[in-house]
């Protein structure tokens, strides 16, 4: 199966080709802090292969000091990007960033102690299709 992406601005695009094993949404301070939102939400393909098909140049990779935790973004409009390197057979893929419908529901919330307080009562909240008027 192959799934394609790109940017906020289409500079970027890659494609992915295989199966998503995994849908997590990641409450951790530093998912938050990246993404500027209450959680990641990335989905995990173990033996898949990225390919970078547009804009290359344009990425940016970060990995917080002393840990796991790598994100790559383009440097036009701070889209979230797959990691340009990825580690354990597994390429890690903002959801967001998908062209292509996103094939499975969240498999799980991890994380969930540093859950921003904000977000547990999000259910009831009001739902638009738009901005409100």
């Amino acid at each position: 199966m192959q799934h394609q992406g790109s940017c906020l601005c289409g500079t970027v695009k890659y494609a992915v080709s295989g199966s998503f094993n995994a849908f997590y949404l990641c409450h951790c301070t530093r998912c938050k802090k990246g993404t500027g939102t209450a959680h990641g939400a990335n989905l995990f393909a173990f033996n898949a292969q990225i390919d970078w098909l547009q804009g290359l140049e344009k990425v940016k990779r970060y990995q917080h000091l002393n840990t796991r935790h790598v994100k790559s973004f383009c440097t036009d409009c701070g889209s979230p990007l797959p990691p340009l390197e990825h580690d354990l057979n597994c390429v890690v893929v903002p959801a967001g960033s998908l062209d292509t419908d996103v094939p499975m529901s969240p498999s799980a919330q991890i994380f969930v102690k540093s859950r921003a307080p904000w977000f547990n009562g999000i259910a009831h909240t009001p739902c638009f299709n738009g901005l409100p008027k």
